[in-house]
């Protein structure tokens, strides 16, 4: 079998003013990044405001496990899979970070024959979106650093500096920095933090604004430290709005590219599910259902996060309505959550299966609260079993869910035709009642509590000290209508990443709370989640390479 990124060299990409003409775009509508990228022009939007807009499925998953769910190899089969039935299918997705792509995870255009393409493009600098995000946000504290030392006529107690640098890379060794070291001309001597990228707040706000004056209203909102006196300060105070946003003028932009089959797929935006909101940027989604009849998009990681932030937050935000919620799963990744090894998951187990699938049913149970018809979508193995399949097919029926198998992996489009037919069977039939999980009038505490104890399943919440202090003062400051964007591992319903399959008696730790005020939500760091990863003992860019002729090798 060819990896991945052989199957992407040997794909025959169409131009992409082609794709374009699939969804009735003109040439002047898009600007080109080359042969086979570009964004969406301005003029796109006032071309589309009277068509139809049309439905939305969101694909999710259970908690992802080493043997690999597949979530966003399925989105983009599909994708192709309902072009194969007719249908005039988008997908949506976020753009891949450089952290994961050069440390464990690998890149994110799917795989096999269900792949977004070209994939060393997007898994690289794409059409630079990240270096504008990095760029805009770290000009914000390099202004900030600067008005300190020019004067601090803002009265900035360097103290309580919040808001951090950031790069799109994973180095734990700027998780704690001191800046401003060196001689008197060399800055204000003070402790400083880096995020990754996809964790910052301008990647948030990039991603939720609906234009550009949305944008400057929101990146004007920004919180970057306090006074002396305890007052918030925020980028509109340092006067750095205008040039932020000029830094993001292309990048609000969504991108069009297609698949392997040249379907045609939106990505945009990409923050994080377990550190950040999880989503494409609702330009982005709001563009492709303008475009046509069925857009299919993902949240990162498992339900738990991904989903749940969508809802909440993306939906919440934006006024958006998804219409079904596909959820993926592995027979490899439920016998994990049932005790198995990585050595085991090839045998037949349905002992272990058992034990497992109840990660697979505390998600179905979530999805439903939001009053979404749910399918579950088993992304088939050649070393799965019939009775394997049948165990997980009744277990959905039993629980209210449709179930299709797919094999999107192997055979491309034809191989998701069975979960094509299911969605667009629902879509026909069933009728979305959606609905958000908590309020926008609940205290903070109150939707971190609902958010655990009816999403993960936790018997409680505790608080440092400094959390509970937070939560007060942001409360104070007028923020407690906002959403909150819970910040875990996204390989548990817990805090802790060994509680496998369906936890019960936890508690769920919150260390540490800050508000976003430009993104328009409060984030609650737990357990030990943290801002920027690091790279593994041995990190996927030492296989990554290139040739002579200029051809890259070694992404996954």
């Amino acid at each position: 079998m060819k990896s991945d990124i052989q199957i992407s060299h040997d794909a025959h990409l169409l131009p992409i003013q082609d794709i374009a003409k699939k969804l009735n775009i003109d040439q002047e509508d898009i600007e080109f990044y080359g042969k086979y990228k570009a964004k969406f022009s301005n003029s796109i939007w006032s071309k589309i405001e009277q068509n139809k807009r049309g439905k939305l499925v969101l694909v999710t998953a259970i908690n992802p496990t080493p043997a690999g769910e597949g979530k966003t190899t399925v989105t983009v089969g599909l994708g192709q899979a309902l072009n194969h039935i007719g249908k005039n299918a988008i997908i949506a997705l976020r753009e891949p970070s450089l952290g994961p792509c050069f440390g464990i995870k690998g890149g994110a255009t799917g795989g096999g024959y269900a792949q977004v393409v070209p994939m060393e493009d997007l898994n690289l600098h794409f059409t630079g979106d990240f270096h504008a995000i990095t760029s805009a946000n770290n000009l914000l504290s390099a202004m900030l650093d600067n008005h300190i030392y020019q004067g601090n006529e803002l009265n900035i107690d360097p103290k309580k500096i919040t808001f951090k640098r950031c790069l799109d890379m994973n180095d734990r060794a700027l998780r704690h920095t001191v800046v401003g070291l060196g001689g008197a001309k060399d800055g204000v001597t003070r402790e400083d933090n880096f995020v990754i990228t996809v964790a910052s707040e301008v990647m948030s706000i990039l991603c939720l604004a609906q234009d550009i004056d949305d944008l400057k209203q929101r990146l004007s909102r920004i919180i970057i430290a306090y006074s002396y006196d305890g007052n918030p300060i925020t980028a509109k105070d340092l006067g750095a709005v205008g040039a932020m946003a000029s830094l993001l003028k292309d990048a609000i932009n969504p991108n069009l590219v297609q698949t392997l089959e040249n379907t045609p797929a939106i990505v945009h935006g990409g923050p994080f599910a377990n550190i950040a909101h999880g989503c494409n940027s609702v330009r982005a989604t709001k563009l492709a259902l303008g475009l046509a009849d069925i857009v299919v998009t993902e949240a990162g990681f498992g339900a738990d996060l991904g989903a749940e932030k969508f809802f909440d937050i993306k939906c919440r935000i934006s006024g958006l309505k998804p219409d079904c919620a596909v959820i993926v799963v592995t027979t490899k990744a439920l016998k994990y959550n049932g005790g198995l090894g990585k050595s085991e998951w090839n045998k037949e187990d349905l002992a272990a299966l058992e034990k497992g699938i109840v990660n697979l049913e505390k998600h179905i149970e979530n999805l439903k609260k939001y009053g979404l018809p749910v399918i579950v979508s088993l992304n088939a193995y050649i070393t799965d079993s019939v009775a394997e399949h049948k165990f997980i097919e009744q277990f959905c029926q039993n629980r209210g869910c449709r179930f299709a198998i797919t094999k999107v992996w192997e055979n491309g489009g034809t191989g998701g035709i069975e979960l094509a037919n299911q969605v667009v069977d629902t879509l026909q039939n069933e009728s979305a009642q959606f609905q958000l999980l908590y309020p926008d009038n609940f205290s903070l505490n109150e939707k971190i509590e609902t958010i655990a104890k009816e999403i993960y399943g936790a018997k409680g919440i505790t608080y440092s000290n400094n959390a509970r202090n937070m939560l007060e003062n942001i409360e104070k400051m007028g923020f407690g209508h906002l959403p909150i964007c819970m910040a875990k591992t996204q390989y548990s319903f817990s805090d802790d990443a060994t509680l496998l399959g369906r936890p019960t008696d936890f508690t769920i730790n919150v260390r540490e709370v800050y508000v976003s005020a430009g993104a328009g939500f409060v984030v609650a760091l737990t357990g030990s989640i943290t801002t920027m990863p690091g790279l593994p003992k041995i990190p996927a860019a030492t296989v990554i390479n290139i040739d002579n002729d200029g051809v890259i090798n070694g992404l996954f």
